[in-house]
């Protein structure tokens, strides 16, 4: 009879065997999901700097610069679960390559449009390339990090670049826009393309659910028209006025496609959209808030870089520059999220980050149109600060939440859930903005946009063309303000979502 000592060896020999084995070469493997994630990232705000050049550029409308903004994100969130889905059923690999290259072919054809609808169309498909890779990265990094600790860290990096990417965006583009044409900031995509295709040629090993899911069209149809139609209700209610009945029309729409969308996912045999996931309080609060937060940071940044260039007068440059000390604090702020959630919980970091971030969007919504750039740049330290302390705990709290077979299309809802936070940040704040700059403004092409304004001060004399500025600035900055206000509700609703569903130190 075998002895405790020798019994005990022979268990721990048995589930040695039986745990899974991280792969190798996983570091390296995650240099290249990172590198993959950063440059779809970027180009979620790379373009908002732009937003002034191109307005002149391509003659494009307010409602034509929130569909450039708005068109990549918004295929993005379409497709992230129908793409998380194929990624499970034929290698998440696969997906990864298949989504930089669609991604590439998308930003060339965006470097060379010559009009607002072919670069709304070239986004678009940019956003289709976005859709796989997203997914792809979070899945494979589960799946190639299989110690708990080692994962938590991959997890935090993963996190810190997804939400620097964010950040870094203007500062990108407006040192591209300082020295090239417009289309520098989509022809940059195509080198970091290739290289990463070839990086994950060595470093990427193949992947895929352990049961190959079905695709569900229906469901992928209707959720892609449910969410088109919701961002074009938005978006035009700032035009045609919220309580018109041509955007009630639009929001009556949107609400029948969702909610045909939502029927589909329960009757159906093989859903898109595995609505069990939501019944765990932990992937809810967490995937919310997240959405909550890139609401915020999306929204903010859509009505800032116009401030920093038609109010405070910078340039594309400078204005992207002013946007760097909230990528610092929130590269700072990202690794202590994790080192928070370690020592008091996943829901201490995460409320702690919330509520950071709501106060800097509270501080933002005190400006006028007198307001210089150190108040801004506050604001924008505290909200980046509060998203990194949430980020790394809310995607560990997503991630943890699922069974193996889940983490593809786990990853895809909540990313979705995060692109239609910024989609929906862009689309409100900005309509929000437009609607209020209008009403303040009198009736005419100055009161179009603030862009139009500050194109027709540039031919009045110097009292007519400083009225007018300050008038426009006024009308702008209040916009802004109630836009803001408006996602910092929202933030502090999810905080407390946060309290009641997440687990404590525990």
């Amino acid at each position: 009879m075998s002895s405790p000592t020798a019994l005990d060896a022979q268990k721990s020999a048995s589930a040695a065997a039986q745990a899974p084995v991280s792969y190798p070469r996983r570091w390296y493997t995650l240099a290249v999901l990172c590198l993959s994630l950063l440059v779809i990232v970027v180009d979620t705000t790379i373009v908002n700097v732009a937003i002034p050049t191109l307005a002149s550029s391509l003659g494009a409308s307010a409602g034509g610069l929130a569909w450039i903004v708005d068109s990549y994100t918004l295929v993005f969130a379409a497709l992230l679960l129908p793409a998380g889905t194929l990624g499970d059923r034929f290698g998440r690999h696969r997906a990864l390559a298949a989504g930089m290259l669609v991604f590439g072919a998308g930003s060339l054809g965006a470097a060379m449009s010559a009009t607002a609808g072919q670069l709304i169309a070239a986004r678009a498909v940019m956003g289709a390339g976005a859709a796989l890779i997203m997914p792809a990265t979070l899945a494979l990094l589960t799946a190639v990090f299989t110690d708990p600790r080692e994962r938590a860290r991959a997890i935090g990096l993963w996190s810190a670049v997804s939400g620097v990417g964010v950040a870094i965006g203007p500062t990108a583009g407006g040192w591209l826009l300082q020295h090239y044409s417009w289309s520098a900031i989509f022809a940059v995509n195509l080198p970091v393309v290739l290289v990463a295709l070839a990086a994950g040629r060595f470093f990427v090993p193949a992947s895929a659910a352990p049961h190959r899911p079905r695709i569900d069209m229906t469901g992928a149809v209707l959720a892609a028209a449910g969410l088109g139609s919701l961002t074009y209700a938005v978006i035009q209610a700032g035009e045609s006025g919220w309580t018109s009945s041509g955007t009630l029309l639009r929001f009556a729409i949107a609400i029948v496609l969702l909610a045909a969308f939502g029927v589909s996912q329960v009757r159906g045999d093989h859903p898109m959209l595995d609505l069990s996931l939501f019944r765990d309080g932990r992937f809810t609060a967490a995937a919310m808030s997240v959405m909550a937060l890139f609401f915020g940071l999306a929204g903010i940044t859509f009505v800032v870089t116009q401030i920093y260039q038609f109010v405070l007068g910078y340039s594309p440059l400078e204005a992207g520059v002013r946007s760097l000390p909230g990528a610092l604090a929130l590269t700072v702020a990202s690794p202590a999220g994790t080192r928070l959630a370690a020592r008091f919980g996943i829901r201490t970091a995460m409320t702690a980050g919330l509520l950071a971030a709501a106060a800097g969007l509270g501080f933002f919504a005190t400006a006028s149109g007198g307001t210089g750039y150190l108040h801004y740049m506050i604001a924008s330290i505290v909200l980046c600060a509060g998203i990194g302390l949430t980020m790394a705990p809310a995607t560990q709290s997503v991630m943890s939440s699922l069974p193996p077979a889940k983490t593809g299309i786990g990853s895809a809802v909540s990313n979705t859930t995060r692109n239609l936070g910024t989609v929906l940040g862009v689309a409100v704040v900005g309509s929000i903005a437009a609607t209020t700059y209008s009403g303040g403004m009198p009736d005419g092409p100055a009161g179009e946009s603030i862009g139009a304004a500050a194109g027709i001060a540039q031919h009045l004399p110097g009292p007519a063309a400083q009225s007018l500025r300050e008038s426009a600035a006024q009308a702008f900055v209040h916009g802004a303000d109630l836009g803001v206000l408006v996602t910092a509700a929202v933030i502090l609703a999810t905080a407390a979502l946060s309290v009641r569903f997440l687990p404590g130190r525990r």
